[in-house]
Protein backbone atom coordinates (compact mmCIF):
# COMPACT_ATOMS: atom_id res chain seq x y z
CA UNK A 1 0.00 0.00 0.00
CA UNK A 2 2.64 2.10 1.10
CA UNK A 3 4.45 1.83 -2.58
CA UNK A 4 1.02 2.41 -4.36
CA UNK A 5 0.74 5.30 -2.76
CA UNK A 6 3.92 6.86 -3.14
CA UNK A 7 3.56 6.20 -6.94
CA UNK A 8 -0.15 8.04 -6.87
CA UNK A 9 2.21 11.00 -4.87
CA UNK A 10 5.10 10.94 -7.42
CA UNK A 11 2.61 11.14 -10.41
CA UNK A 12 0.44 13.87 -8.82
CA UNK A 13 3.69 15.83 -8.34
CA UNK A 14 4.38 15.96 -11.83
CA UNK A 15 1.17 16.54 -13.32
CA UNK A 16 0.30 19.66 -11.30
CA UNK A 17 2.75 21.42 -12.61
CA UNK A 18 1.73 20.36 -16.27
CA UNK A 19 -2.20 20.84 -15.06
CA UNK A 20 -0.54 24.15 -14.59
CA UNK A 21 0.45 25.28 -17.33
CA UNK A 22 -2.46 23.49 -19.10
CA UNK A 23 -4.72 25.99 -17.33
CA UNK A 24 -2.79 29.22 -17.08
CA UNK A 25 -0.88 29.17 -20.17
CA UNK A 26 -1.54 26.93 -23.10
CA UNK A 27 -5.82 27.32 -22.79
CA UNK A 28 -5.51 31.29 -22.93
CA UNK A 29 -3.02 31.36 -25.34
CA UNK A 30 -5.23 29.16 -27.93
CA UNK A 31 -8.16 31.92 -26.88
CA UNK A 32 -6.25 34.63 -27.92
CA UNK A 33 -5.08 32.62 -30.98
CA UNK A 34 -8.21 31.98 -32.08
CA UNK A 35 -9.41 35.64 -31.47
CA UNK A 36 -6.37 36.50 -33.78
CA UNK A 37 -8.07 34.85 -36.51
CA UNK A 38 -11.39 36.55 -36.29
CA UNK A 39 -12.14 39.67 -38.25
CA UNK A 40 -13.30 43.13 -36.69
CA UNK A 41 -17.13 43.14 -35.89
CA UNK A 42 -19.24 45.96 -34.73
CA UNK A 43 -20.38 43.67 -31.75
CA UNK A 44 -20.11 42.58 -28.03
CA UNK A 45 -17.07 40.94 -28.10
CA UNK A 46 -16.19 43.10 -31.18
CA UNK A 47 -15.19 40.26 -33.28
CA UNK A 48 -16.44 37.44 -35.61
CA UNK A 49 -15.49 34.45 -34.24
CA UNK A 50 -13.67 31.91 -37.13
CA UNK A 51 -15.28 29.59 -35.17
CA UNK A 52 -16.64 28.25 -32.20
CA UNK A 53 -16.36 25.72 -29.37
CA UNK A 54 -19.77 24.44 -29.93
CA UNK A 55 -18.88 23.43 -33.49
CA UNK A 56 -19.23 19.88 -34.53
CA UNK A 57 -15.94 18.88 -35.16
CA UNK A 58 -16.50 18.40 -38.81
CA UNK A 59 -17.38 22.16 -39.04
CA UNK A 60 -13.60 22.42 -36.82
CA UNK A 61 -11.98 20.86 -40.18
CA UNK A 62 -13.88 22.94 -42.31
CA UNK A 63 -13.22 26.22 -41.08
CA UNK A 64 -9.47 25.11 -39.70
CA UNK A 65 -8.80 24.51 -43.85
CA UNK A 66 -10.40 27.75 -44.30
CA UNK A 67 -8.73 29.68 -42.00
CA UNK A 68 -7.47 33.44 -42.32
CA UNK A 69 -4.40 34.53 -41.25
CA UNK A 70 -5.18 38.32 -42.50
CA UNK A 71 -3.88 39.70 -39.14
CA UNK A 72 -0.66 38.05 -39.69
CA UNK A 73 -0.15 39.32 -42.96
CA UNK A 74 -1.26 42.97 -42.32
CA UNK A 75 1.51 42.82 -39.20
CA UNK A 76 4.28 41.91 -41.74
CA UNK A 77 3.19 44.24 -43.74
CA UNK A 78 2.96 47.37 -41.88
CA UNK A 79 6.51 48.73 -40.74
CA UNK A 80 5.13 50.60 -37.35
CA UNK A 81 4.80 46.69 -35.69
CA UNK A 82 8.26 45.43 -36.36
CA UNK A 83 9.69 48.85 -35.25
CA UNK A 84 7.61 48.42 -32.23
CA UNK A 85 9.22 44.55 -31.68
CA UNK A 86 12.55 46.05 -32.36
CA UNK A 87 12.30 48.78 -30.20
CA UNK A 88 10.68 46.80 -27.00
CA UNK A 89 13.70 44.15 -27.44
CA UNK A 90 16.56 47.14 -27.81
CA UNK A 91 14.88 48.86 -24.36
CA UNK A 92 14.18 45.68 -22.82
CA UNK A 93 18.06 44.54 -22.74
CA UNK A 94 19.97 47.08 -21.92
CA UNK A 95 17.48 47.82 -19.15
CA UNK A 96 17.90 44.24 -18.11
CA UNK A 97 21.58 44.60 -18.12
CA UNK A 98 22.18 47.86 -16.32
CA UNK A 99 19.87 46.65 -13.77
CA UNK A 100 22.28 43.56 -13.83
CA UNK A 101 25.24 46.10 -12.96
CA UNK A 102 23.29 47.73 -10.63
CA UNK A 103 22.02 44.50 -8.89
CA UNK A 104 24.55 42.62 -8.68
CA UNK A 105 27.13 44.80 -6.21
CA UNK A 106 23.93 45.07 -4.25
CA UNK A 107 23.47 41.15 -4.21
CA UNK A 108 27.21 40.66 -3.34
CA UNK A 109 26.91 43.17 -0.19
CA UNK A 110 23.71 41.65 0.89
CA UNK A 111 25.63 38.27 1.23
CA UNK A 112 28.69 39.63 2.76
CA UNK A 113 26.89 41.46 5.53
CA UNK A 114 26.88 39.99 8.87
CA UNK A 115 23.97 37.53 8.99
CA UNK A 116 22.20 39.21 11.96
CA UNK A 117 21.25 42.65 9.31
CA UNK A 118 20.40 40.36 6.41
CA UNK A 119 17.19 40.23 6.86
CA UNK A 120 17.13 44.07 7.55
CA UNK A 121 18.27 44.52 4.27
CA UNK A 122 16.67 41.66 2.10
CA UNK A 123 13.37 43.62 3.81
CA UNK A 124 14.63 47.04 2.32
CA UNK A 125 15.02 45.91 -1.08
CA UNK A 126 10.96 44.35 -0.67
CA UNK A 127 10.28 47.36 0.54
CA UNK A 128 9.20 48.98 -2.62
CA UNK A 129 6.67 46.31 -3.42
CA UNK A 130 4.53 47.64 -0.41
CA UNK A 131 3.72 50.85 -2.31
CA UNK A 132 1.71 51.02 -5.79
CA UNK A 133 3.67 50.33 -8.89
CA UNK A 134 1.50 52.69 -10.37
CA UNK A 135 2.10 55.87 -7.37
CA UNK A 136 5.73 54.99 -7.54
CA UNK A 137 6.28 55.41 -11.43
CA UNK A 138 3.91 58.61 -10.79
CA UNK A 139 6.23 59.85 -8.47
CA UNK A 140 9.56 59.42 -11.18
CA UNK A 141 7.15 62.01 -13.57
CA UNK A 142 7.43 64.31 -10.49
CA UNK A 143 11.17 63.41 -9.97
CA UNK A 144 12.79 63.77 -13.63
CA UNK A 145 10.30 66.82 -15.01
CA UNK A 146 12.41 70.05 -16.29
CA UNK A 147 10.78 71.28 -12.54
CA UNK A 148 11.63 68.18 -10.64
CA UNK A 149 13.11 67.47 -7.71
CA UNK A 150 16.48 66.02 -9.67
CA UNK A 151 16.73 69.13 -11.52
CA UNK A 152 16.23 71.34 -8.82
CA UNK A 153 19.51 69.22 -7.07
CA UNK A 154 22.10 69.66 -9.98
CA UNK A 155 21.20 73.32 -10.73
CA UNK A 156 21.51 73.80 -6.64
CA UNK A 157 24.93 72.39 -6.71
CA UNK A 158 25.74 74.18 -9.68
CA UNK A 159 26.10 71.03 -11.57
CA UNK A 160 23.91 72.42 -14.83
CA UNK A 161 22.65 75.89 -15.87
CA UNK A 162 19.32 74.63 -17.75
CA UNK A 163 17.28 72.18 -16.49
CA UNK A 164 18.17 68.86 -18.37
CA UNK A 165 15.10 67.51 -20.21
CA UNK A 166 14.94 63.71 -19.19
CA UNK A 167 10.86 63.12 -18.87
CA UNK A 168 9.05 61.67 -21.72
CA UNK A 169 13.01 60.36 -23.00
CA UNK A 170 14.07 56.98 -23.48
CA UNK A 171 16.68 57.67 -20.53
CA UNK A 172 13.25 58.33 -18.62
CA UNK A 173 11.67 54.78 -19.61
CA UNK A 174 15.48 53.35 -18.73
CA UNK A 175 15.48 54.78 -15.06
CA UNK A 176 11.95 53.78 -14.69
CA UNK A 177 12.48 50.00 -15.47
CA UNK A 178 15.84 49.52 -13.79
CA UNK A 179 14.30 51.44 -10.79
CA UNK A 180 10.52 49.15 -10.90
CA UNK A 181 13.17 45.64 -12.07
CA UNK A 182 15.67 46.08 -9.40
CA UNK A 183 14.21 43.78 -6.52
CA UNK A 184 13.92 40.83 -9.23
CA UNK A 185 17.12 41.04 -9.92
CA UNK A 186 18.70 41.33 -6.62
CA UNK A 187 16.23 38.52 -5.25
CA UNK A 188 17.66 35.24 -6.76
CA UNK A 189 21.32 36.96 -7.05
CA UNK A 190 20.88 37.41 -3.06
CA UNK A 191 19.80 33.96 -3.27
CA UNK A 192 22.85 32.50 -5.57
CA UNK A 193 25.68 34.63 -3.44
CA UNK A 194 24.66 33.80 0.15
CA UNK A 195 24.62 30.26 -0.49
CA UNK A 196 28.08 30.37 -1.95
CA UNK A 197 30.80 28.27 0.65
CA UNK A 198 33.00 31.09 1.64
CA UNK A 199 35.99 28.73 1.89
CA UNK A 200 36.08 28.74 -1.62
CA UNK A 201 37.12 31.98 -1.85
CA UNK A 202 39.71 31.44 0.92
CA UNK A 203 41.34 28.48 -1.19
CA UNK A 204 41.55 29.97 -4.35
CA UNK A 205 43.30 33.03 -2.86
CA UNK A 206 45.69 30.26 -1.23
CA UNK A 207 46.93 29.18 -4.20
CA UNK A 208 47.81 32.81 -5.57
CA UNK A 209 44.36 34.62 -6.49
CA UNK A 210 43.85 37.76 -6.69
CA UNK A 211 40.76 38.86 -5.24
CA UNK A 212 39.56 39.85 -8.15
CA UNK A 213 40.97 36.84 -10.04
CA UNK A 214 38.88 34.64 -7.20
CA UNK A 215 35.86 37.15 -7.99
CA UNK A 216 35.81 36.15 -11.33
CA UNK A 217 36.89 32.10 -11.48
CA UNK A 218 34.93 31.44 -8.35
CA UNK A 219 32.06 33.78 -7.33
CA UNK A 220 30.56 34.97 -10.65
CA UNK A 221 30.46 31.09 -11.89
CA UNK A 222 28.84 30.47 -8.83
CA UNK A 223 26.26 32.93 -8.89
CA UNK A 224 25.75 32.57 -12.85
CA UNK A 225 22.06 30.55 -12.08
CA UNK A 226 21.00 33.21 -9.85
CA UNK A 227 22.40 35.91 -12.92
CA UNK A 228 20.04 33.89 -15.84
CA UNK A 229 16.84 33.60 -13.28
CA UNK A 230 17.53 37.60 -12.69
CA UNK A 231 17.60 38.45 -16.51
CA UNK A 232 14.41 35.96 -16.91
CA UNK A 233 12.27 38.11 -14.29
CA UNK A 234 13.27 41.45 -15.67
CA UNK A 235 13.59 40.81 -19.45
CA UNK A 236 10.45 38.79 -20.15
CA UNK A 237 8.00 41.73 -18.49
CA UNK A 238 9.79 43.88 -19.96
CA UNK A 239 9.59 43.31 -23.40
CA UNK A 240 5.57 43.86 -22.62
CA UNK A 241 5.84 46.63 -20.11
CA UNK A 242 3.15 49.26 -20.95
CA UNK A 243 2.79 51.80 -17.66
CA UNK A 244 6.35 52.62 -17.92
CA UNK A 245 7.02 53.72 -21.65
CA UNK A 246 3.34 55.20 -21.52
CA UNK A 247 4.39 57.43 -18.35
CA UNK A 248 7.76 58.32 -18.52
CA UNK A 249 8.45 57.74 -22.25
CA UNK A 250 7.86 60.01 -24.96
CA UNK A 251 5.68 60.11 -28.25
CA UNK A 252 8.77 58.72 -29.96
CA UNK A 253 9.21 55.54 -27.19
CA UNK A 254 7.38 53.14 -28.93
CA UNK A 255 7.17 49.25 -27.59
CA UNK A 256 4.83 47.07 -28.07
CA UNK A 257 2.94 46.81 -25.34
CA UNK A 258 1.22 50.72 -25.64
CA UNK A 259 0.92 48.89 -29.44
CA UNK A 260 -1.21 46.57 -28.06
CA UNK A 261 -3.17 48.38 -25.70
CA UNK A 262 -3.52 50.98 -28.24
CA UNK A 263 -5.27 48.43 -30.56
CA UNK A 264 -7.39 46.67 -27.72
CA UNK A 265 -8.66 49.62 -25.83
CA UNK A 266 -8.09 52.40 -28.76
CA UNK A 267 -9.08 51.28 -31.72
CA UNK A 268 -10.66 47.90 -30.27
CA UNK A 269 -9.65 45.78 -32.69
CA UNK A 270 -9.36 42.63 -30.81
CA UNK A 271 -8.28 40.26 -33.52
CA UNK A 272 -5.37 42.63 -34.37
CA UNK A 273 -4.31 42.87 -30.74
CA UNK A 274 -4.75 38.97 -30.46
CA UNK A 275 -2.44 38.66 -33.49
CA UNK A 276 0.49 41.22 -31.47
CA UNK A 277 0.04 39.13 -28.53
CA UNK A 278 0.69 35.70 -30.09
CA UNK A 279 3.72 37.16 -32.33
CA UNK A 280 4.91 38.74 -28.90
CA UNK A 281 4.97 35.68 -26.98
CA UNK A 282 6.48 33.34 -29.98
CA UNK A 283 9.31 36.45 -30.06
CA UNK A 284 9.58 35.42 -26.26
CA UNK A 285 9.88 31.80 -26.55
CA UNK A 286 13.36 32.51 -28.05
CA UNK A 287 15.05 34.00 -25.35
CA UNK A 288 13.16 31.59 -22.68
CA UNK A 289 15.02 28.84 -24.57
CA UNK A 290 18.29 30.20 -24.28
CA UNK A 291 18.26 31.30 -20.80
CA UNK A 292 16.59 27.59 -19.73
CA UNK A 293 19.99 25.97 -22.11
CA UNK A 294 21.71 28.22 -20.04
CA UNK A 295 20.43 27.33 -16.88
CA UNK A 296 20.85 23.52 -17.79
CA UNK A 297 24.49 24.24 -18.18
CA UNK A 298 24.98 26.30 -15.32
CA UNK A 299 23.07 23.61 -13.19
CA UNK A 300 25.56 20.97 -14.34
CA UNK A 301 29.01 22.86 -14.17
CA UNK A 302 27.20 23.36 -10.39
CA UNK A 303 27.23 19.03 -10.31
Amino acid sequence: MRTLGSAIYQRLVIIIPYAWLLIFFLAPFLIVFRISLSTKALSVPPYDPAFNWSDSFSDWWDKLQSMSFDNYTWLAGDPLYFNAYVQSLKISGISTILTLLIAYPIAYGMAQAARSIRPTLLMLVILPFWTSFLIRVYSWMSILSTTGLLNQLLMTLGIIHEPLVILNTNTAVYIGMVYSYLPFMVLPLYSSLEKMDGTLIEAAQDLGCTPIGAFWRVTFPLSVPGVIAGCMLVFIPAVGEFVIPDLLGGSETLMIGKVLWSEFYGNTDWPLASAVATILLLVLVVPIVFFQHMQAKADEKGR
